[in-house]
């Protein structure tokens, strides 16, 4: 399976992310960015504004690694909400400029980084020391996964299998160490293998398609038969 500091791959899908959530932005008149998306408490602009705003700090530990100047991606919580929330009120064209604009910088300058540099330590905007070449995946998680928020159309049956399994491999060990986390067995339904949600034995098996289990892993699918899920991020 790849792994999500496999470069070759990772940054083929955040491209084919960043190309199938614009391609989503387009379906969506200007009148509509101001309506609710899947997201509770955000409208289709907060989330357009969210994912430029995330290029940047994204772009931020790129440049960390590539000078060796720390940049964290921001500098408290309060600035990310607080430029969501600018982002979220500018004129269409200019949010749309934007989402557009700063994806290209961030393919840029990861582009640029040389083999060293893809090994530098970063920090995620929770802290966690990372190396840079996990900067392709915390984009693709944002690209694929908002571009379902959109409520444009795209869902998570979109992804691709190597998204998809990721994102089980990632969501699940980040949410067995929540409290409140239930105890389950995962078995796709369209392809081997199985995940351990939680500590086992596991107290349930859920069968669904694999990307079913990524989205209710993720909060995009609510489903009454399944156990309620601490928040993943």
């Amino acid at each position: 399976m790849t792994g999500r500091h496999d470069t070759a791959a990772t940054l083929v899908w955040m491209r084919e992310g960043t190309a199938h959530l614009l391609t989503c932005a387009d379906k969506l008149d200007d009148a509509v960015l101001t309506a609710p998306s899947l997201l509770p408490r955000w409208t289709r602009a907060h989330v357009l504004g969210h994912v430029a705003r995330n290029a940047e700090a994204l772009a931020r530990l790129a440049t960390w690694a590539r000078t060796g100047v720390e940049t964290p991606m921001y500098a408290n919580p309060a600035q990310r909400a607080a430029e969501i929330e600018e982002s979220a009120a500018q004129r269409p064209v200019t949010l749309r400029a934007e989402l557009l604009a700063t994806a290209e910088a961030l393919d840029s300058v990861l582009d640029a980084l040389t083999a060293q540099q893809w090994q530098a330590q970063v920090r995620s905007a929770l802290g966690r020391a990372i190396p840079a070449a996990e900067i392709p995946w915390m984009r693709i998680r944002e690209v694929w996964l908002h571009a379902v928020d959109l409520d444009a159309g795209a869902t998570m049956a979109d992804l691709p299998n190597g998204v998809v399994d990721l994102l089980l491999d990632d969501v699940t060990t980040a949410l067995s160490r929540k409290d409140g986390c239930p105890s389950a067995r995962l078995v796709p339904s369209d392809r081997p293998g199985t995940w351990q949600l939680g500590t086992a034995p596991a107290d349930h098996t859920i069968e669904a398609s694999a990307a079913d289990l990524a989205g209710w892993l993720t909060g995009r699918l609510q489903r009454e038969d399944l156990p309620a899920l601490p928040v993943w991020l």
